[in-house]
């Protein structure tokens, strides 16, 4: 691969280096989401390949770097781009699982029961006290791919009246449509 680095305009390597380096990364950050969101043998499967890229390209040059300063600039933009890319194709496919927590009067709990039911979305009310009236919990795990579309029509259901908490789920058991 020297060679072959070595027999090419030095614009074209650094391009080269630039595109090998946005790959690699952007395969790292989807290889270390699927890997929390316990997706094992699909991380495994991208962090060979992540691992090829870097056999083939990226440490041929990498004892370079410090002589080359344009390559390095080229490297270090490949690697800023491959993990903006990378963070944003994970949040395009929407690996997991969340867990809204609401909190609302009980009119607006009853809207929203009423919207989480048509859904067919399942949930669990809590009754709670806030700092001057009767306030209800409602609990709900869906998976991350869902939680916008349900979010906007929670919020539509009830007005907006509604306080929402959104976390990620990283394992559960059990419950309505989600057994897994």
């Amino acid at each position: 691969m020297s060679e072959f680095l070595a027999s090419i305009p030095d614009a074209l390597v650094c391009f080269i280096v630039c595109f090998a380096k946005i790959v690699e990364i952007t395969i790292q950050s989807l290889k270390t989401c699927m890997m929390v969101k316990g997706q094992r043998l699909k991380a495994a499967g991208l962090g060979f390949i992540e691992c090829t890229i870097w056999g083939l390209v990226i440490s041929t040059i990498i004892g370079t770097l410090g002589d080359d300063y344009i390559l390095l600039v080229f490297y270090c933009i490949g690697y800023a781009t491959g993990l903006f890319l990378g963070s944003t194709i994970e949040n395009k496919i929407a690996l997991g699982t969340s867990n809204l927590e609401l909190i609302a009067n009980d009119k607006s709990t009853e809207k929203i029961t009423a919207y989480l039911r048509e859904n067919n979305k399942g949930y669990t009310v809590f009754e709670g006290h806030g700092s001057t009236d009767k306030m209800n919990m409602i609990f709900i795990v869906l998976p991350r791919k869902e939680t916008p579309k349900t979010l906007k029509g929670i919020r539509a259901s009830c007005d907006n009246q509604v306080f929402v908490a959104v976390s990620e789920v990283s394992k559960y058991a059990g419950g309505y449509g989600l057994v897994k």
